[in-house]
């Protein structure tokens, strides 16, 4: 028995064509696969190029202060451009007392306001409200600097500071933090125009992580008899650790860096604050006043301050990511 395979020749010409065509389609989408993966590779590396520059070149600027001055300049107190006399501790503190009030005001009514937006805000507001949260981050920080010295300055000076150091100014133990001149400026006037500017940020970022929790988990937990704060607590937080450690973080960051609105109601004074009502200054603050007319050591020494303030900012983002990892591991994740 035999079989016979015939071939019908017309097709093979078709096959022919169509193995080549194949072959090179095939090899432009590797040639495309390589070409995007070195482009957008191109992207990150420039951006930390550019981390890398910006870091050597301050270093390479302030080297002449750090190099006389040592590790002392970082707690030092003099600040004599005269007789060239530095020291960066009365920046460095009030940069972060400033920043560490902002992030106490602004970080409670940021979980509140996302909190409301999210679990129990009527469908109708959600929207305005959000985008009022959103219009907020946009304002330019002039325009904070601006409201925080016509408008909140002398506000804050007759309807806080004096009442406040009136009633509080004389009692022991915490009688010294309401201390000082009530004229509407200084550390914690500082603190709340920060809170102002930092707030939208935080309220944004985390109402955005929590809309991401799977609304199944949320049902689940209603199903279960939870409450409103115990489905929050139980269930949102955990599922957004890490978001919202980042909302906070962003508005830490902007806070520590923020330059014109805090040299507008900081006060600008060269001296250790004594209270919240003290007059201060910070790292941005004293770049902004005193940069443009700085020369030769001195702007030696505002270029140390530059580079101090990335290291508080790179430590801070630090010790945010080994909260995240000791959490993670808590959880056995």
């Amino acid at each position: 028995m035999s079989v016979e395979i015939t071939m019908n020749p017309l097709n093979a010409p078709a096959e022919t064509a169509a193995n080549p065509n194949m072959a090179s389609i095939a090899r432009r989408q590797r040639f495309q696969d390589v070409l995007f993966h070195r482009v957008t590779q191109s992207f990150s590396l420039l951006v930390l190029i550019a981390l890398v520059g910006i870091i050597i070149s301050l270093f390479i600027n302030a080297w002449p202060t750090f190099q006389k001055f040592g590790f002392n300049f970082i707690w030092r107190v003099e600040w004599d451009i005269i007789n060239e006399e530095f020291g960066a501790a009365i920046a460095i503190v009030g940069t972060l007392a400033s920043a560490g009030l902002a992030m106490l005001i602004a970080v409670p009514l940021a979980f509140g306001i996302a909190l409301f937006l999210t679990e129990t805000c009527p469908v109708w507001l959600r929207r305005p409200l959000g985008t009022a949260v959103e219009l907020l981050a946009a304002v330019p920080s002039i325009i904070y600097g601006m409201f925080g010295l016509f408008v909140f300055a002398p506000l804050f000076a007759d309807y806080f500071q004096m009442p406040v150091q009136q009633l509080l100014g004389g009692m022991p133990l915490i009688g010294f933090l309401f201390g000082g001149s009530t004229n509407g400026f200084g550390i914690l006037a500082a603190g709340i125009v920060l809170a102002f500017m930092v707030l939208p940020f935080v309220a944004a970022v985390m109402r955005d992580v929590f809309e991401i929790v799977p609304p199944i988990l949320r049902e689940s937990a209603y199903g279960l008899g939870c409450t409103t704060w115990e489905v929050v607590s139980r269930v949102v937080l955990p599922y957004t650790q890490k978001g919202v450690i980042g909302g906070i973080m962003l508005g830490l960051g902007r806070a520590l860096g923020e330059t014109m609105a805090v040299t507008f109601v900081i006060g600008n004074a060269n001296r250790m604050p004594t209270s919240l009502f003290s007059p201060g200054t910070s790292i941005a603050s004293t770049l902004a006043n005193e940069f443009g007319e700085a020369a030769d050591f001195h702007l030696s020494t505002l270029f140390a301050l530059g580079f101090l303030l990335f290291v508080i900012t790179f430590i801070v983002l630090s010790l945010a990511k080994i909260m995240m990892l000791r959490a993670e591991k808590a959880k056995g994740l």
